[in-house]
């Protein structure tokens, strides 16, 4: 799940500046990252390493962000996934939710708030009664 005591993200995203802009804003947040440039390539290796969280784009070419949020929900439901677009709908919203997304972020990716739904994902919300 993690390297070392970092937690370990997976960025999937098929825009190779986009995956050098976020590896560099999560690392300097202290999270181990891997990226990906294509769903195929995150689903062969998510068996062999499981990340704390994906950070994953909607749009790509073969397989998009909808069919990993399907894929990972059947095989690896325990994984959050913050869902980043650039073809923001209100559809889109709907479908990412209701495919598990934990936040939706709009490209460009304000840093800040990306950070927040990262480590928001990957906290466990109290329970009733915990403090």
């Amino acid at each position: 799940m993690s390297t070392g005591d970092a937690p370990l993200l997976a960025v999937v995203d098929d825009d190779a500046d986009v995956r050098v802009a976020l590896t560099r804003l999560v690392s300097s947040a202290g999270f181990a990252v891997e990226t990906f440039a294509s769903g195929s390539e995150f689903l062969k290796s998510v068996d062999d390493h499981e990340p704390a969280c994906v950070v994953l784009d909607l749009h790509m070419p073969e397989i998009n962000g909808f069919e990993i949020q399907v894929a990972l929900a059947r095989d690896h439901p325990r994984i959050p996934i913050v869902v980043i677009t650039g073809h923001d709908t209100a559809e889109n919203r709907a479908r990412a939710r209701r495919f598990g997304a934990r936040n939706y972020l709009c490209k460009p990716v304000d840093g800040d708030a990306l950070l927040a739904a990262i480590k928001g994902a990957i906290t466990p919300p109290l329970r009733q009664g915990d403090s």
